[in-house]
């Protein structure tokens, strides 16, 4: 085995920085996330309380989201709060406000009471749903 040289030391350090450096995203991500920690990515990305996320709604969003090949891209945005301005992350979002959300076998809708667009719009509701008993609309909105 050769001696340790000086230069060799320093290039082997650099090279190893590099690597860490380089990839540390990557590295800690697992190969893709639960439910649990998928409700928590949406909820730091939404800005809406983990609680207020319906937890079968989630499992639907992530499964399509997996079946795309997508697993390792959460996982590693799940590890990274930096990465919240991607435009994977905007894409979850986007599902959780809409409630469609794409699959390897299409576009599929989660139950349209658990979009995040009616909570956000509070003086309205999704067609359909009935906002009360008969002639509420009568009375003036209380919010």
């Amino acid at each position: 085995m050769p001696p340790i040289t000086r230069r060799g030391l320093v290039l082997g350090g650099a090279s190893a920085a590099t690597l860490t450096i380089g990839f540390p995203r990557r590295a800690a991500a697992q190969a893709t996330i639960t439910l649990d920690q998928f409700r928590a990515l949406s909820a730091r990305l939404t800005g809406v309380a983990e609680s207020d996320l319906n937890a079968t709604a989630a499992g639907k969003l992530l499964d399509g989201l997996i079946s795309l090949g997508r697993g390792p891209d959460l996982a590693v945005l799940a590890v990274d709060p930096g990465l919240s301005g991607t435009a994977l992350a905007d894409e979850i979002v986007a599902t959780w406000y809409s409630g469609s959300y794409a699959t390897s076998a299409g576009v599929a809708a989660i139950d349209i009471n658990d979009a995040l667009l009616w909570k956000a719009l509070d003086f309205t509701k999704p067609r359909g749903v009935c906002g009360s008993a008969t002639g509420y609309w009568a009375e003036p909105y209380q919010n």
